[in-house]
């Protein structure tokens, strides 16, 4: 691939830059005080010295909300009011890390994986070694601490019924659990949590409050009650409310320091938002690649989100299926993986959370490490498609896996983590802001998925496109964040990315 710079310099710096006030372990003992206030909240809710019937700690994406909610379960199934508790998210997907990391810690007997009905055999092996999996409240053990299920199994018609049949009351004497914990909660919609709500008297809900819903919220059908919608985020309704404790966690673990302005640009109300990495603890190592194409990942290893502009492509099919574009991403990762690319990390010490150990990491293609080295996001599922052809095809020339390489759909990778992502942007090719492509939640997962870079890609014209475009109104009912983003927040979002321009027409 052949790339030439400009006289001025390849890429323009973004409009937006942050450096934060706090890294390493201070900005994780921000997190860690936070933690320690929910902690303290928590059994004295249980001790029923605290008047708060619900909890919720917002988390920003990479803020390690999962190592937060792991102990606030632990220390309640501990409390001397507390018999047995809850946790329920939107998808198996979810579930199953939850009931891994606490059969772990708790032990295969007190920890319960509730699933459908004729399922249990479909559950991994590496769930069932560490947690029990039953699919009848019958056959949940009489001594087990913690039940995990999706919310459509709890929420199942008679399912309250039928556990409270089998296991009792808890120590309050009212419902089968004492507490309620709620993974990921602002993806739950009010009329699905409206099922499991008798489970316990006391809710604890954590996760990301800019994520995608999983019902994108359109006008309110709830004639009877104009300030209700059943499809929005259940926790909407009460972070006012004076029975409900809520707080932030104030620093993010996943990014590289310069994602910190992209991140504060989608959670733009909060009073701080830190990294747990410093300049200079992330980076990308191009091994042997070509220089031309070194430019481009040179800037993505930058840690600054990188917005590349291709012009000169053939016509696309749509503005969201464009396979062309998707051509240009083979080749940039073509020449990625062609150079053994690297992904450098500073090690932390085990002991003193964000506090650099004075080491590396280095991870390569055809390694052990758990999260993708790169992963493919695009909007729509053809497009996707496209570039699970790319995967395919990288695969089988590099000997590449999963664990390498991959592509999903935005809506599919929420709540995920890679190295680096490269996306197509949503509004690409496009002529109008609609509620598909201007959605915040699918912006927001396709931006903060990386450890190490984010590129994203698109046809010139975006901006134009801001510039002119009517803007969308933003959700009512004070949804966290805007969910069909107005045109001004595009552009917000946008001023924190180094961009660049590359025409293409002559290559052939």
């Amino acid at each position: 691939m052949t790339v030439e710079q400009t006289e001025s310099g390849f890429f323009e710096a973004p409009l937006t830059t942050a450096t934060g006030e706090f890294h390493h372990d201070d900005a994780a003992a921000k997190n860690t005080a936070v933690a320690e206030e929910a902690s303290a909240e928590l059994a004295a809710m249980l001790a029923g010295t605290s008047p708060m019937e619900r909890m919720l700690l917002k988390a920003a994406a990479g803020a390690g909300k999962s190592f937060v909610l792991k102990r606030l379960v632990a220390e309640a199934t501990q409390h001397p009011h507390a018999t047995r508790v809850a946790i329920t998210a939107f998808t198996n997907k979810q579930t199953r890390p939850l009931a891994i990391s606490l059969g772990e810690v708790l032990g295969r007997d007190q920890v319960v994986l509730f699933v459908a009905r004729g399922t249990t055999g479909d559950v991994p092996e590496q769930v069932q070694r560490v947690a029990t999996v039953v699919d009848r409240a019958a056959d949940i053990p009489h001594e087990a601490l913690v039940v995990i299920a999706t919310v459509a199994k709890f929420g199942a018609m008679g399912e309250l019924r039928r556990l409270a049949d089998a296991l009792g009351t808890g120590a309050n004497g009212t419902s089968p659990f004492d507490v309620l914990f709620v993974d990921e909660a602002w993806q739950i919609p009010h009329h699905l949590f409206d099922k499991v709500t008798r489970l316990a008297p006391l809710w604890a809900g954590v996760g990301d409050v800019g994520q995608l819903p999983p019902l994108e919220i359109g006008d309110n059908p709830w004639r009877g009650d104009p300030g209700y919608n059943p499809y929005r985020a259940w926790p909407t309704d009460y972070e006012d409310d004076p029975r409900t404790w809520a707080r932030e966690l104030p620093a993010v673990w996943r990014p590289a320091a310069g994602h910190l302005a992209l991140w504060r640009a989608f959670y733009p109300e909060w009073k701080s938002l830190d990294c747990v990495a410093a300049p200079g603890d992330r980076a990308i190592n191009l091994g042997s690649m070509d220089e031309g194409v070194a430019s481009i990942w040179s800037q993505v290893g930058t840690g600054v989100p990188t917005l590349l502009e291709i012009a000169g492509l053939p016509q696309a099919e749509a503005a969201d299926i464009d396979l062309p574009l998707m051509g240009f991403v083979e080749q940039l990762l073509d020449e990625f993986f062609a150079a053994e690319t690297s992904l450098v990390s500073a090690v932390y010490d085990h002991d003193v959370p964000g506090r650099p150990a004075g080491s590396w990491q280095n991870v390569r293609a055809r390694g052990d490490h758990d999260d993708p080295l790169v992963t493919i996001l695009a909007t729509r599922n053809q497009s996707v498609d496209d570039a699970a052809d790319v995967v395919e095809r990288l695969q089988l020339k590099y000997d590449l896996t999963d664990r390498d390489i991959v592509a999903s759909t935005v809506d599919s990778w929420q709540g995920q983590t890679n190295g680096i992502t490269v996306a197509i942007h949503p509004l690409n090719g496009a002529h109008a802001l609609d509620e598909f492509n201007s959605a915040f939640g699918r912006l927001a997962v396709a931006c903060t998925r990386a450890t190490h870079g984010l590129l994203m890609l698109a046809r010139p014209g975006i901006f134009d496109l801001l510039a002119e475009a009517p803007a969308r109104p933003g959700t009512p009912f004070g949804e966290p964040g805007t969910r069909q983003l107005p045109r001004q927040t595009h552009a917000r979002i946008l001023a924190t990315f180094a961009t660049a321009t590359i025409d293409v027409s002559g290559n052939g």
